[in-house]
């Protein structure tokens, strides 16, 4: 089911990101507009570059899931990598501290919008037994992010199982196991963010108005599905090569927006051409409609566990994956190793339920190598006293 399921991924997601289609949710006083404009950039970016790689799959993500995990590692930036996160992230020019201050004030907004909604989102951040991490890069992550910090054995294996439990305690049971272990010697840390959304449609659908229908796949075949069916006033859309419609939950303050490409339009095309500015142009677009019957499927994603570490360089963020990364702000010598993501979403006649996790891996290019000392071949030893210098005795072996 991809032609259309990938429409839903691209506005789906968008229901726990920083574009919210209410338009008027956020207090500008206290998010900076211009961190919520970069934001709503990067999610755009991100989702084509995963597109791109992915033309011919189903795609769904959650690109504040990604974003927050990717701003708690920027907090320990510094120099040609900071520069990097920043242009990909969408902060250039933007003060560190006017970011850590929206994300912060975002997280809370987005946990208190709607009653009638349950929005989860958490950070962690798991460092390996005996490490030493900058302290200032921990106490901003646990101001702005409310981080939980956790020092691990890992090479205990229950190391892993204690961190995919927090994130399948966080995600509801949605995401069970993000990570596999052994872990690899060289990683000193994890940063990681987690979401939960579930909402009930404002007007749910009435199941005996479900029925089978055809739906007509990107491969070209075509599948038999549970198709949802209600008639009713919309805020809906038609312009030049597409429709669209915002399908509101709870009390109108979070929603799904499905667009709809015409017949004959390449949906990859479609979004490869998606903007904010052509997202704003879309929900401007809409107008409350009566008499509009809405015929969506039931369906459910599930994307990932995706590396996302070829997309961000792609985007700009080489500097972040190589080994002379600068990350100073977190301690001396360490880099990304990879970027995990896995997302899902059921959606059904009495509204969605979607939950993403997002990993930042972190390693330490500086190697700790086995020290060894062989004497399989000719050498010299001496006897000593210790305590005047005195050389006892001196000797030179060739052979034994």
């Amino acid at each position: 089911m991809k032609k259309l399921l990938v429409l839903l991924a691209i506005i789906s997601v968008l229901i726990t990101s920083v574009a919210c289609s209410s338009g008027n949710a956020y207090d500008v006083s206290s998010v900076s507009e211009y961190v919520v404009d970069g934001s709503s950039k990067f999610a755009f970016d991100m989702f084509k570059t995963l597109n791109s790689e992915d033309a011919d799959k189903n795609v769904f993500i959650s690109p504040l899931s990604i974003s927050v995990a990717l701003t708690m590692t920027y907090n320990g930036a510094d120099g040609d990598t900071k520069e990097g996160m920043e242009k990909v992230l969408g902060f250039t020019g933007i003060d560190k501290a006017l970011v850590n201050q929206s994300y912060k004030n975002l997280i809370s907004h987005l946990k208190n919008l709607d009653k009638d909604i349950s929005l989860n989102i958490a950070n962690s951040i798991w460092i390996r037994e005996g490490e030493l991490i900058n302290k200032e890069f921990i106490t901003r992550n646990e101001k702005n992010f409310n981080a939980e910090v956790s020092s691990l054995d890992f090479s205990d294996p229950k190391s892993v199982d204690t961190i995919n439990k927090w994130i399948e305690k966080e995600t509801k049971g949605k995401i069970e196991k993000m990570l596999t272990g052994p872990i690899d010697s060289s990683i000193i840390m994890y940063i990681i963010n987690a979401i939960y959304f579930k909402g009930e449609w404002t007007e749910p659908f009435k199941p005996e108005m479900t029925s089978k229908a055809n739906f007509y796949a990107y491969d070209g075949n075509t599948i038999t599905v549970d198709m949802m069916s209600r008639t009713g006033e919309y805020e809906y859309a038609k312009r030049n090569g597409y429709k669209a419609i915002r399908l509101p939950y709870g009390k109108n303050k979070t929603s799904m927006h499905v667009i709809l490409p015409d017949e004959g339009v390449d949906i990859n095309e479609f979004i490869e051409n998606m903007t904010p500015e052509q997202w704003n142009i879309i929900k401007s677009s809409l107008k409350k409609t009566r008499g509009v019957q809405l015929k969506l499927p039931k369906f459910k994603l599930e994307y990932g566990i995706k590396s996302l570490g070829s997309g961000l360089k792609a985007l700009g963020m080489e500097k972040a994956f190589a080994a002379n990364a600068d990350f100073n702000g977190i301690r001396d010598g360490v880099y990304i190793n990879d970027v995990l993501h896995k997302a899902v979403i059921e959606v059904n006649e009495e509204g969605s339920e979607a939950a993403a996790a997002t990993v930042v891996v972190m390693a330490t290019s500086a190697h700790v190598e086995l020290i060894t000392f062989i004497a399989d071949r000719p050498f010299i030893f001496l006897i000593t006293d210790d305590t005047t210098g005195t050389v006892l005795f001196m000797g030179k072996v060739l052979s034994i």
